[in-house]
């Protein structure tokens, strides 16, 4: 922590006045990210003990910065510390923008105007960008080539087939698997490949968007991060408006390089296969090995996607027994409770005791009244008396105080547990009260921290109210 607090005052002039965690625990990076902040001052801090990690993202972050594309700022670095320092581009990701402004399969305009920027962006790239990149920073390898697909199928087989139950027979998949190896090998892969091109490494600001996680860029195929964004399980893209943003991104491919729509569309399908693969290897060993329930709520909009592809996808090579393996999976016993999720809805509200305890109007009872009275209290200062826990003042006045961050932490992980528990048993609704003197400030900022973590979960609906806020309005 002492390392990027010098990195901050190193760039400012000054030191931090607050340090706060972010990131939740939710993601399957091992990188502690913190937001430390002065006055109108804000940085992102990263510490990762990968020097070969971080020196891709650095290098490739002013590169691209060079070539004027939306990427963070790099403001300071220690590499020997495993520590650097960007621009703070704010809390809203791509994905969260989505899940707030859809209802089911009707996607709001400002969220297709959102994704269209995306698909817009990624053209330049990998190809306008991709065409000077030093690709011997790469890491772990400078080419999506035969060893990196080997350890996607890998992952995939032994970390979700094979955890899962999925019967199959190794050696003829091994020969599946083979076949599709040298089939995307064909494919020209002299493009920069971003690796991770999803929803949640998509900053929103002012509505434009910001790039981030390439650090595991490489040299591949443009089929594969599109297949990335239009599949990924967790937006849970409606058929035709993938088929809208794809072609949108072969109109915007076409203005970099002559292009082959035939053959683009040929290969596709098998990127989005391995795609899915390496996915779902991810959940597996996240969640079937690690035990961490949150990456097993993105399994049903994996094996959606699955379901939509043998329904609607003939590939232009045959691999029966991967394909069989895939209908196994649609139809196994075990995963079958996770087939068609049921959505919980979290009733998360602030409250002042001077009132009572909100009323739970669903039937279903329960949940969780948390006091916050014995937090610092920002009310008792003249300079907050107007002011809610949705105000920047506020919230900075909050995050300083470490007594905070342990209090919200230890709610997250009761709430995470009931979550899981109640998504796995069909409960339909949970209700997570806050409550603090008057419900202005404390109760407010624990109820808006808390459906932002809870919005970035598969398969819950969140619904926020301020008790006390709505009688003064």
């Amino acid at each position: 922590m002492d390392v990027l607090q010098q990195l901050f005052e190193k760039h400012f002039g000054a030191p931090a006045e607050s340090v706060r965690p972010l990131g939740g625990g939710l993601g399957a990076s091992e990188r502690k990210l913190f937001r430390l902040r002065r006055a109108e001052q804000s940085a992102i801090g990263v510490l990762y003990d990968s020097r070969e990690e971080n020196r891709a993202f650095l290098e490739f972050s002013r590169h691209f910065r060079g070539h004027g594309l939306p990427v963070p700022g790099i403001y300071a670095e220690n590499l020997k510390r495993g520590a650097y320092l960007e621009e703070d581009l704010g809390d809203l990701t791509l994905y969260e923008f989505l899940t707030k402004n859809r209802s089911a399969a009707a996607i709001a305009p400002e969220v297709t105007a959102a994704y269209r920027k995306v698909v817009a962006a990624l053209p330049r790239f990998q190809v306008e960008a991709g065409r000077d990149l030093n690709y011997k920073v790469c890491y772990p390898r400078a080419r999506f080539d035969r060893l990196s697909i080997a350890w996607d199928l890998n992952y995939f087989k032994y970390y979700f087939l094979r955890l899962s139950g999925t019967p199959f027979n190794e050696q003829r998949l091994e020969n599946d698997f083979r076949r599709l190896t040298t089939f995307l090998l064909k494919a020209d892969s002299d493009y920069f490949l971003y690796r991770d091109f999803q929803s949640r490494n998509v900053m929103l600001r002012e509505g434009e968007p910001y790039f981030l996680d390439y650090q595991g860029g490489r040299k591949g195929a443009l089929q594969y991060d599109i297949a990335s964004l239009l599949f990924d399980a967790k937006a849970d893209l409606p058929p035709e408006f993938r088929q809208t943003l794809l072609n949108a991104y072969l109109d915007e491919l076409s203005k970099f390089l002559t292009l082959d729509r035939e053959a683009f569309l040929r290969d596709f399908y098998a990127f989005v296969y391995i795609r899915i693969m390496q996915a779902m290897g991810a959940y597996g060993y996240r969640g079937l090995y690690e035990r961490k329930t949150h990456f097993l709520q993105s399994v049903p909009y994996a094996l959606k996607n699955v379901r939509w592809l043998l329904e609607n996808v003939e590939l232009p090579i045959k691999l029966p027994e991967l394909m069989k393996a895939f209908r196994a999976m649609s139809s196994s016993e075990r995963l079958r409770p996770a087939a068609e999720p049921e959505r919980l809805t979290v009733r998360v509200s602030s409250f002042s005791f001077h009132r009572g305890v909100p009323q739970d109007n669903t039937g279903n009872g329960g949940g969780f009244v948390f006091d916050a009275r014995g937090l610092p209290n920002p009310g008792r200062e003249e300079r907050f008396k107007s002011l809610t826990g949705r105000d920047a003042a506020v919230i900075e006045y909050l995050e300083q105080y470490p007594a905070v961050h342990e209090y919200l932490k230890h709610a997250e992980a009761l709430v995470n547990a009931s979550v899981s528990n109640y998504g796995q048993r069909g409960f339909k609704n949970l209700m997570v009260s806050f409550g603090c003197t008057g419900g202005q400030h404390r109760s407010v900022y624990l109820a808006e921290s808390l459906a932002k973590h809870l919005r970035a979960q598969n398969g819950v609906d969140v619904v926020l109210t301020h008790r006390e806020l709505e009688k003064l309005a």
